[in-house]
């Protein structure tokens, strides 16, 4: 028996026994619908996050002390980019967006009278230049109350999450208390100016954003700060942009280029369990398949005793029959799979276009 008259014949005996052949594939259809939907979502998620990162917390790569980064967690004063102005003017001319950027942390006070009552917590505080922030950062955008930064303002941004905490509204008087450049506690009288609300929950729970030149007066960075934050608006690998900016700085001493993805580390590594989660569940969908049209196959073998008989009577040899069920089966698998394709890619049309 030819391969078109195996498959002819095992095309026919699915049609026969539609309600098995139709249920099987569905069962199918419906694991693999999911798995397509869930992937979609965790990829999406994905996506969205590192999106968030850049855009709010790391730009495409910084321009950090050569011995930053070890110590970041920390947030370290004594190890910052001098030269800001020089190196600034050298990547822009190069075609980048370019921004400065002097991270510390610090202890945030409130009073009773205006806040609801007396407290403090502490926060990420960002020193940045209300000027060129718009080049790497979309601060600005998720301002949803008060307004932006003005360069020499005593005034600050706080992210909506921490004002809810704190019961703060723009105009509100604040203090922050934190260490100078060299490690002498110094005190910051602050108002509020407005309140941001970003898709970054860290953002939104612990920032606060100060303008460079009050934070280099308060803090008595000299001029220094702690990060270049760059962007791109070029498509290109984020491999050639490190490489790029790499040579670029060569010729400021004591300086390193580090793109996101390392300053995101920890984050990446979650992505990477995200992987392996996504690899099981597809396996499992896999095994499910695989039992299901076993069973089925296995129950037609079962209820086809005369039909496989009078086969062999007209001379198939047990290889041709083997072969013409194994058919059968791959058609299920087929039909299946090509409705969950259609199932899932359905599922995702509507949550693009109109989401959760």
């Amino acid at each position: 028996m030819t391969v078109k008259q195996t498959l002819t014949l095992a095309a026919r005996n699915l049609s026969r026994h539609r309600r098995r052949t139709v249920i099987t594939a569905s069962a199918v259809a419906a694991g693999l619908a999911i798995f397509i939907l869930m992937d979609s979502l965790l990829t999406g998620a994905e996506v969205e996050s590192d999106r968030n990162i850049v855009w709010y917390e790391t730009g495409t790569a910084q321009v950090l002390h050569q011995d930053y980064l070890q110590e970041r967690d920390e947030r370290p004063l004594n190890l910052v980019v001098e030269s800001r102005d020089s190196l600034e003017e050298t990547l822009r001319q190069a075609g980048f967006g370019v921004t400065a950027r002097t991270v510390f942390t610090a202890e945030m006070i409130v009073f009773r009278d205006p806040f609801p009552e007396d407290g403090s917590i502490h926060v990420t505080a960002y020193g940045i230049d209300p000027l060129s922030d718009d080049e790497v950062y979309r601060v600005r955008d998720a301002v949803s109350d008060g307004r932006f930064l003005e360069p020499d303002d005593d005034g600050l941004l706080l992210g909506s999450w921490l004002a809810e905490d704190i019961g703060a509204e723009v105009g509100y008087p604040v203090v922050l208390v934190t260490r100078t450049r060299d490690g002498f506690f110094q005190t910051m009288d602050l108002e509020v100016t407005g309140i941001v609300t970003t898709p970054n929950p860290i953002i939104n729970r612990s920032a606060v954003y100060l303008p460079l030149n009050v934070v280099d007066d308060y803090l008595q960075m000299e001029g220094g700060v702690t990060e270049i934050s760059v962007s791109t608006s070029e498509i290109r690998s984020l491999e050639e942009v490190t490489l790029a900016l790499a040579d670029l700085t060569s010729a400021y001493p004591g300086l390193e280029v580090v793109n996101w993805r390392e300053l995101a580390a920890d984050y990446i590594a979650l992505t990477q369990t995200k992987d392996g989660a996504t690899g099981i569940i597809l396996f499992l969908v896999f095994v499910i398949a695989a039992v299901g049209i076993s069973n089925t196959i296995l129950m037609s073998v079962l209820e086809r005793t005369r039909e496989l008989g009078m086969l062999r009577a007209i001379g198939m040899h047990n290889g041709e029959i083997m072969r013409m069920l194994l058919a059968e089966a791959a058609g299920i698998g087929a039909l299946g799979a090509l409705l969950g394709i259609v199932f899932g890619g359905a599922l995702n049309i509507l949550l693009v276009n109109y989401g959760i």
